[in-house]
């Protein structure tokens, strides 16, 4: 992989230079973006890979579903279908995208759920529905610049900050680190529950925030037992068993795993892996399998896996979460002054 990027290294200086000039021309205005006269909030990170947006989506819908009528964008990675599609009765992880199947799965008698990659249509698409959404959440869109989401949260992981990475293909950054200002606040992700305060600073001053934006800092809560379509274990008593990830990091989930001093062997896909029939053959030979809840949205069809399959949910813990959540509410509340 090393060795890949230095490969492609020439290839850097264009792609940087084709994703400034894009948000270039779309700052000043000649490429136009639309903004709403109600709260969109946009989820989204520099990178790719996994740096939580799942659990910030959830986590937010947590936040909001009470006090407001909340849907759901996102694009649909990897599914089957086109276009707009709206979670409803007779939905799969196929025709939604796994992490939106997951968000129906939890909440969908009390948001609304759906996927377009055009997400100016798929904003327009909702707010045709009945009640009509009082916020709408995107779902990974913070270089989907053809909207202007009043309201940005840029994720950054503790163990990968933007700030020490550089555009692809070399790194892993979708856009220079320039495009971190349009971020009203900046969450880092996946920290250790020992993240001291001077650490805390030190991260701050590397990320080098503007002066309009505020640093937070979330980790993962693992539950302490694991689900499946038919019952619930507890994690001390859950025996010898296979996990299966098609995630983009499972290192934190293996850290968490082998603290809690359980025994397992570890089968591991790339992100958003379609499981072939001879890996499903191998699956269905397994007498206990856990695997995140991702994964378990496209898993959970095969019935055969009814009796082994389990998965770990997670949920995002915010440092200073009062502070947090007083922004975000106070955001959507301005809407209705």
């Amino acid at each position: 992989m090393k060795l890949l990027r230095y490969v492609f290294f020439p290839v850097m200086p264009l792609y940087y230079g084709i994703t400034w000039l894009r948000n270039k021309l779309y700052d000043v205005g000649i490429l136009q973006s639309t903004s709403y006269n109600f709260p969109v909030i946009c989820v989204g990170n520099l990178s790719v890979g996994g740096t939580g947006k799942t659990p910030m989506i959830e986590y937010l819908i947590r936040l909001l579903k009470d006090e407001f009528t909340v849907a759901t964008l996102s694009r649909g990675y990897k599914r089957s279908s086109e276009g707009f599609q709206l979670g409803q009765d007779g939905v799969t992880a196929a025709i939604l995208g796994d992490e939106p199947f997951q968000f129906y799965s939890k909440f969908k008698t009390e948001i609304a759920v759906a996927v377009d990659a055009n997400r100016r249509a798929g904003i327009h698409q909702l707010m045709q529905l009945q009640p009509k959404p009082g916020v709408v959440l995107l779902d990974d869109a913070y270089q989907h610049r053809k909207v202007n989401a009043g309201f940005n949260i840029l994720l950054t992981t503790y163990s990968n900050l933007y700030s020490s990475d550089i555009v692809l293909p070399t790194g892993n950054l979708r856009e220079p680190r320039s495009g971190s200002k349009r971020a009203q606040t900046i969450v880092v992700t996946k920290c250790p529950e020992s993240l001291s305060d001077l650490e805390k600073q030190n991260i701050i001053k590397a990320l080098n925030p503007e002066p309009h934006q505020q640093v937070f800092f979330s980790r993962i809560k693992y539950a302490d037992y694991v689900v499946s379509k038919r019952t619930t274990i507890p994690l001390e008593q859950v025996p010898k068993f296979t996990l299966v990830t098609g995630i983009a990091n499972p290192k934190p989930l293996i850290y968490f795993l082998k603290t809690q001093g359980l025994d397992f062997e570890h089968l591991n896909f790339k992100d958003h892996h379609d499981f072939t029939p001879d890996e499903l053959e191998i699956f269905k030979q397994k007498p206990f399998i856990i695997t995140t809840e991702k994964d378990f949205m496209r898993l959970r069809q095969y019935e055969y896996l009814n009796n082994t399959l389990f998965y770990l949910s997670i949920e995002a813990v915010i440092d200073n979460a009062a502070e947090f959540n007083r922004k975000v509410t106070s955001f959507v509340k301005a809407y209705k002054d």
